[in-house]
Formats: C-alpha cells, structure tokens, sequence
C-alpha cells in the first residue's frame, strides 16, 4: 500500500438550525475527534492543524485559522485556513496529506466548519452565490440553484429521461439519513412528494435542494507508518486527486460534464491502483439531485445518461451494489460548506471501521469521497481503504 496517510480519529456534530457559534462548533467537533482516538493522541503533539471554511456571512472571513488553534488549545500551533468554496474539506485534506507525507508532520489536525443560519435569507443567497462566477452569472439573477437548474434542464433533455431519477436521489438519501443521528433531515419521503414539491429551479424543486446547515466535523491524520502507535483500526488514504475547470458555467464546451471532478477522480483512481469495481460505497457531493447522477458519471461509473437508469434500478441504495452516500449525502445530513467535506471522510472513516450502526454498509472494505466546489469549478476525490 503506498498510503501516506491514515485517518486515526474524527469527530463530528450534528447538522442543522444550531444554537451553537462557530467556535463552539469547532470545539466540539475537535473535542470529539480526539476522544475517538484509541491512544497517545495528545494535542500538544499535533504538528500543524488546517481549518476548512467559506468564512459564510462574513464570519472571521480574515485569518480564521488562528481560531482552530485557539479551540484546539493550543495557540501558536500552525493553522492554514483552506477555501474552496463547498470543496474546502478536501482540499484541506489534501494540504494535510501532502504535509504529513512530505516529513513536515506526523500528526496532523483537519476542521471544517459553517456557521449559515444565522443570516437573513438575502444574505444567504448573496454568500451562496460567491462561490460561482460574480462577474456575469451573479450579476444577471443567476442564482446557485439557477445554475443546476439549468443543468438538470439539460441533462433530462440530452437524455430523454423524466425526472422520477430525481425523485429517487432524494428518497434514498433521506432514507439514509433517518439512521444518522448527525443528519439535519431524519424523515423519510415518497417520490410523490418530490415530484409535486414546489419548484425552486425547474426542474429543481423543493426537495431536489440541499439545505442551509450549520455544523463541524474534524479528522486527525498521521503518517501511515505512525497510524498504529495511535489506534489497531487507522483508515488509509491510498489516493487523492483534484481539478478546477472554468468557474462560469457559460465559459464550459458542456454543461453536464464537470471536467474538474473527472481529473480528479483519474488522478485519485491512478494513485491508488485500484479498479472501480472495488470501491465498497461512494459518498458524493449532491447539493442538488442531479449532481449525485452527473457525479456516477463523472467519477467513471456511468456513461453519459446512464446515471439516471442505475439509480432507478436500486443499484446506488445502502443495500445495492453500488451504494452511495449511506450517511444521507448534502442532501438530508445537511451542508455546512466548509465541513462537508471533512464530514464525508468521518462517515468513511466509521464505516471501514464498521462503525456506522444501523447505516453501515456490509462488508465495506474501501470507500471513495466526491467534494465539488460551486458548480463543478473545484473538485477533490479521496480514496481511502480499511487498515
């Protein structure tokens, strides 16, 4: 195995309308990680520490690092802030493993966390909107669920299918995240119920829609030849790879096609050496129901229009043969943007632990993580197997 790195502690709060400030978010999610560890995981030997956040609302939008290490309790400590819009979690995993496999480190905090509901639904959709192109697409009323709107629009046209895929992307991942207790959604829906929902961007609608979320989530990572001083279960990163592509939509040959997602799932897929056919589960980025069916083909495991027939056949439910986002993905565990990432790496981390309780997927040996930023303008994808 050429991993560089293992996960050997992660820890998460739940999703949701919260209470809690971003500060008390991160410690909690900090507090938890550590608690998770089996042993020797002191905080005064963590090296260096990476906090993932769209800074949302305008939240310590400068230097917002030097807080990480402040909840940490460990002020002084190097802290990078990460922002890549909703793929900050991974690409700040990504810093980390390049820090820990570079010798720089051999314990390594990641903390993503997102403060969005405490803002008024303008400025809502005002800091939503930042992650994608401010210079035309903003300016002309193009709102984030307009953008993938415009590209289910297409999709279903391209490909002659109805939107009942949609429907079912929805229903599986709110049936999944009825079994996590950290999701901000725990009911169950009917397709009729996503089908006649009313429409946010046609052929958008209300439960096609990720909701605004607060949370945090938080991994410790070592040097794979380290994992074991740490806990007998690490969880190995065996590939990573990542990609940008033009950040407006009209400045793109294709709008169905994220090229950033498939660099970096070839990138991933090559690092690791593995075939696709091995990949226990996936967990993707669907902030809207057509991104999971644009990301099973993206990531290699569709052909163009064959996502939407792979979904309606069951294969991508918890029990199927491809099973994706067993935790209830963005779109019912919630989207704190800059954790969302790192929370998708917590589910992987428990269920190649066997760990996920009533979610866990049987037999899962290696899992694969989809983080996209904007609307396909940033992408990373993390493979990772059991120890």
């Amino acid at each position: 195995m050429g991993a560089k790195a293992a996960i050997v502690g992660a820890g998460h709060t739940r999703f949701g309308a919260l209470d809690a400030g971003p500060r008390a978010l991160l410690r909690n999610a900090v507090d938890a990680a550590f608690a998770s560890v089996d042993r020797g995981a002191e905080r005064s030997v963590v090296d260096e520490a990476y906090l993932a956040s769209l800074g949302f609302g305008g939240w310590q939008i400068g230097n917002s690092a030097a807080v990480l290490a402040e909840e940490l309790g460990q002020p002084g400590l190097p802290t990078t802030h990460i922002e890549n819009a909703c793929a900050s979690g991974g690409f700040a995993i990504r810093a980390a493993v390049a820090a820990l496999g570079s010798g720089a480190a051999d314990l390594v905090l990641v903390a993503g966390v997102e403060k969005m509901t405490d803002v008024p639904s303008g400025r809502r959709r005002y800091w939503l909107g930042v992650s994608g192109d401010t210079e035309w697409e903003r300016l002309a009323g193009l709102t984030f669920a307009g953008v993938y709107g415009l590209i289910a629009s297409r999709y279903l046209s391209d490909h002659r299918v109805g939107p009942e895929a949609l429907a079912e992307v929805a229903v599986k991942n709110h049936e999944n995240g009825a079994l996590n207790p950290n999701a901000h959604f725990r009911k169950v829906l009917r397709s009729d119920q996503v089908l006649r929902a009313p429409r946010v961007a046609d052929p958008l609608g209300l439960y096609d829609c990720c909701p605004v979320s607060d949370g945090a989530a938080a991994l410790l990572l070592a040097r794979a030849d380290l994992a074991r001083r740490f806990t007998d279960t690490p969880v190995y990163l065996e590939g990573l790879g990542a990609g940008s592509d033009h950040l407006a939509v009209q400045e793109r040959p294709e709008l169905t096609r994220f090229v950033a997602s498939r660099r970096a799932a070839e990138a991933a897929f090559r690092a690791a050496d593995v075939d696709r056919g091995r990949i226990s589960f996936l967990e993707v980025h669907d902030c809207f129901t057509i991104a999971e069916l644009l990301a099973l083909e993206d990531l290699g495991y569709a052909a163009p229009g064959e996502a939407a027939e792979i979904t309606l056949s069951g294969a991508t439910r918890r029990t199927g043969r491809l099973p994706v986002n067993p935790d209830g993905g963005l779109k019912a565990k919630g989207h704190p943007i800059g954790a969302t990432g790192v929370s998708q790496a917590y589910e992987v981390f428990l269920q190649l632990r066997g760990a996920a309780g009533a979610r866990q997927v049987p037999g899962a040996t290696r899992a694969l993580t989809h983080n996209v930023g904007g609307a396909g303008a940033t992408a990373t994808v993390t493979i990772f197997a059991a120890g």
